[in-house]
C-alpha cells in the first residue's frame, strides 16, 4: 500500500540536505516496483509514459490530468474545453441555451462508434444516469444538479434542469459518451467509443495500454497509427526512457527532470500555466473539540509553513504560492490573502489555544504532484519546528487512498491532494471542493467532510445566476468566505510541464495538462 521514503530518489535541491529526517517518525511501507517500457516504438507509434496509473478508460471516478490525453483518445462527450479554455463542440454540432433550465443538443451528422453504430441520443441519457449513480464520483461534484435528456427525434434533444445551469456546455464536456448497453455506473475498462483511437491492449493491474486509430472514425484520422501507453511512476526512469527512445512523451515532470532534458539534442520541453490546485488539505470529519476542528487552529498551522522555500527550493520556480482558494487563472478567481511564514506566531498561536503535543498524520498517494516527496519531508521538518509531531504516510497508485480519502479506513489529518478544474471555470472547482451538503456526506461525496452551508449556497446561487456579472460577484464571495475557514495547511498552483521527443509534433499542451492526441502527428 506504501511506498519507502527511503527507497525513493531525492532532488539534489531539496531542502532535506541537514538530514533531519532521521528520527522524524515516518510510517513506511514497502516498494512495489512497477513495470517500465522495453524497446523503441516503431516508425508509426509513439509511446507515452504516465507519472500517474491509468485506471480506466473512462472518468467516473478519476480523472487525473495526463490520463485526459488518452481517455479522450477513446471516448468522446458532446463538448470539449480548448487550449484557451473555452467549450467547443465535438459529438454535437449545436448546444444552445433556450429557456433558462433547458439547454437544446443537436448530434453531428455521421458520428459513430469504432464499431460502426451510430451514436444515439438515449447514450447520453444513459452516461448521465451512470455517473449520476457512482457514489464518490470526481465529475458528479462539479454538477449542482444532473441535468435529464428529453429526447425530440433521432438527432436531437433537451437537456433539462431544475434550476438554471448557465455553464452546463462547459460540464458536459466531462460527460464521456459510451453505448447504453455496455454502459454502467463503474470506470469502464473496455469497450467501444467514438473516438480517432480504440483500445486494442488494457492492463489495469499494470496501467499499460495500446492504441490503434480508429479506421470507421467519424472525422479527420489520427496521423499516428498506434499508441503504447505505460505506467511509469519513478520519474528517473522515465527521464532514462525518453533519453533513449523508448518513449515519446513523459508528463508532470519536476523541474530537476526539465533541467536535465533541456537543450539535448531531439527532446523539447513544452510548459503552460496550469489550472490545477495542489494543496495539503485539512480532514473536516474531525469531531468536535478536535484541534483541527478549530480554524483558528488550522490558521496557526499554516505560519509553520515556508511556502516561499517550498516553491523555490524544491519546486524549483514550476509552480506559485496559492494566493485564493483557487487558482488563479481560472475565470472568475480573485485573491483572498496570502499564506504567510511566521514560525514564531504558529507556536505563539498553538499555546495561546492550549495546543501542545500536537500530532499529525500525513497521507497522500504517490505522484499526486511533481517532487511530491520531497515537499512532504520539507513540511514534516517545519512542522517539527514548531513542535509538531507528524508522521507520513505514502500510498502507492491504484491503492485504497481512495477509501481513506472518504473516511471508511484509517484516520488521518492532512492530504497531499491535487483538484483539477478541467473546465477553467472558477465556479466548477469550487463547486466540487466547496459545496458540501449533509445528503453529500451521507455518501461521502463531500470534499473530505467541507460542509459551511452558508458558502455552499452562495456557490448554489452563483451557479444559478445567468448573469455574468453578478455571478462573479457571488463567486469572489463565496471565495472570501472560504479563505476565512482555512481549509488548507499550505496550497500552490503549479505549471504544467511535458517533455517529449522532437519526432513527436503537434502536442499543444493544454492548461488542463492534457493535449488533443489525434492532432500529433510524427516527424518523417
Amino acid at each position: 500500500m506504501t511506498n519507502s521514503l527511503f527507497e525513493q530518489r531525492f532532488s539534489r535541491r531539496t531542502l532535506l540536505r541537514s538530514g533531519l529526517l532521521l528520527g522524524a517518525g515516518l510510517t513506511l511501507g514497502s516498494a512495489a516496483g512497477c513495470a517500465t517500457p522495453t524497446g523503441t516504438p516503431g516508425p508509426k507509434t509513439v509511446s507515452l509514459a504516465l507519472n500517474r496509473s491509468l485506471v480506466s478508460l473512462d472518468n467516473k471516478l478519476n480523472q487525473f490530468d495526463a490520463a485526459l490525453t488518452v481517455q479522450r483518445g477513446v471516448r468522446q462527450a458532446l463538448t470539449e474545453i480548448d487550449r484557451d479554455l473555452r467549450p467547443q463542440l465535438v459529438l454535437a454540432d449545436r448546444f444552445e441555451l433556450v429557456a433558462p433550465t433547458q439547454w437544446f443538443v443537436h448530434l453531428r451528422p455521421g458520428i459513430r462508434y469504432s464499431d460502426g453504430t451510430p451514436v444515439q441520443v438515449r447514450d447520453v441519457a444513459t452516461a448521465l444516469q451512470m455517473y449520476s449513480q457512482v457514489d464518490g464520483s470526481f465529475v458528479g461534484g462539479f454538477f449542482p444538479e444532473w441535468p435529464t435528456v428529453e429526447q425530440i427525434d433521432d438527432t436531437s434533444f433537451t437537456l433539462n434542469t431544475q434550476r438554471p445551469v448557465p455553464v452546463l456546455d462547459y460540464l458536459m464536456s466531462n460527460i464521456l459518451i459510451t453505448p447504453a448497453a455496455a454502459n454502467v455506473p463503474e470506470e469502464l475498462q473496455s469497450g467501444v467509443g467514438s473516438g480517432p483511437y480504440l483500445v486494442t491492449e488494457s492492463d489495469r493491474g499494470t496501467g499499460n495500454y495500446t492504441l490503434v486509430r480508429n479506421e470507421n472514425y467519424w472525422g479527420t484520422p489520427a496521423q499516428i497509427e498506434s499508441v503504447r501507453v505505460r505506467f511509469v511512476p519513478d520519474e528517473s526512469n522515465r527521464v532514462v526512457t525518453l533519453r533513449s527512445g523508448e518513449v515519446d512523451v513523459i508528463d508532470s515532470i519536476t523541474p530537476d527532470a526539465a533541467d536535465q532534458l533541456a537543450g539535448l539534442s531531439g527532446v523539447a520541453i513544452d510548459r503552460i500555466d496550469g489550472v490545477r490546485l495542489n494543496q495539503l488539505f485539512f480532514n473536516f470529519r474531525k469531531p468536535q473539540g478536535h484541534p483541527l476542528a478549530d480554524a483558528r487552529v488550522r490558521r496557526a498551522l499554516t505560519y509553520a509553513i515556508d511556502g516561499r522555500a517550498l516553491v523555490d527550493q524544491v519546486l524549483q520556480g514550476s509552480a506559485t504560492q496559492s494566493r485564493g482558494v483557487i487558482p488563479l487563472t481560472l475565470d472568475g478567481a480573485v485573491e483572498t490573502g496570502e499564506y504567510s511564514y511566521d514560525p514564531a506566531r504558529a507556536r505563539g498561536e498553538l499555546d495561546a489555544l492550549g495546543i501542545r503535543d500536537l500530532e499529525l498524520k500525513i497521507i497522500w498517494e504517490t505522484g499526486e504532484f511533481a517532487a511530491d516527496t520531497d515537499i512532504m519531508e520539507s513540511v514534516l521538518q517545519m512542522l517539527s519546528a514548531v513542535g509538531v509531531r507528524t508522521t507520513l504516510q505514502q500510498f502507492e497508485p491504484g491503492g485504497d487512498i481512495s477509501q481513506w480519502r472518504q473516511g471508511k479506513v484509517g484516520d488521518w489529518d492532512v492530504l497531499g491532494n491535487g483538484f483539477p478544474s478541467p473546465t477553467g471555470l472558477a465556479l466548477t472547482i469550487m463547486q466540487g471542493m466547496y459545496a458540501g451538503t449533509a445528503e453529500k456526506e451521507e455518501t461521502r461525496d463531500t470534499y473530505h467532510g467541507y460542509i459551511f452551508p452558508e458558502i455552499t449556497r452562495t456557490i448554489t446561487q452563483a451557479s444559478e445566476e445567468a448573469d455574468a456579472v453578478r455571478r462573479a460577484e457571488l463567486l469572489a464571495d463565496a471565495q472570501r468566505q472560504i479563505w476565512d475557514t482555512c481549509p488548507c495547511l499550505w496550497a500552490f498552483v503549479p505549471k504544467a510541464v511535458l517533455a517529449r521527443r522532437s519526432r513527436i509534433d503537434g502536442v499543444a499542451l493544454r492548461p488542463t495538462n492534457s493535449y488533443d492526441l489525434s492532432v500529433a502527428a510524427l516527424r518523417a
